[in-house]
């Protein structure tokens, strides 16, 4: 069933995401940005939340679904999960940003930081519960075995490809650094 790796890698989201519940709890603590933490958190949500889960949901899972005649009920909520993975890409942005200028201004980015983090974990588990509770499984009846099936096979190689990628384009910008 295509909805079930989809909701497995949402398990590995939400423990991102009470780690970036303490991080904002340290913010709020008056406990310094940990900078790190950040960019490893940029690297996750870029990564494995966006390129890789959302990638899955927007170029196989949705793109399937809008060959069916859907609900306006489905229809509406896939649009509004839409809308919400670019929400999470402007909050990560906005956040990386902040990040960016904490050794300049600390006090007004620990500010900015903590709103982003707030925003983000927000978001997701409202997200997340949207899509196990409320889309993936009743959508699924939209879909023969044969169907559902051969999605299951494009998410593995969707997956496959993906570190491929990723590295394939770090080495690409590395040529053009080292180029100038």
């Amino acid at each position: 069933m295509p909805a079930g790796p989809l909701m497995k890698e949402h398990r590995i989201i939400e423990n991102m995401i009470a780690l970036l519940k303490k991080e904002a709890a340290g913010l709020e603590a008056n406990l310094n940005l940990d900078t790190f933490f950040i960019s490893q958190t940029a690297d996750f949500i870029m990564t494995y939340v966006d390129r890789c889960h959302h990638g899955k949901e927007e170029h196989i899972f949705f793109r399937e679904l809008e060959k069916k005649n859907l609900s306006k009920e489905h229809s509406e909520t896939m649009g509004q999960l839409m809308e919400e993975h670019k929400e999470g890409r402007i909050l990560l942005s906005k956040l990386m940003e902040a990040a960016g200028r904490y050794e300049k201004d600390a006090e007004k980015v620990k500010t900015e930081a903590l709103s982003c983090l707030n925003d983000l974990t927000a978001l997701y588990p409202r997200h997340i519960e949207k899509e196990d509770m409320h889309f993936f499984l009743p959508c699924m009846n939209y879909f023969s075995r044969k169907e559902k099936d051969d999605m299951l096979e494009e998410f593995w190689e969707f997956d496959r490809m993906l570190i491929h990628e990723k590295y394939r384009g770090m080495v690409k910008q590395l040529e053009i650094r080292k180029l100038k």
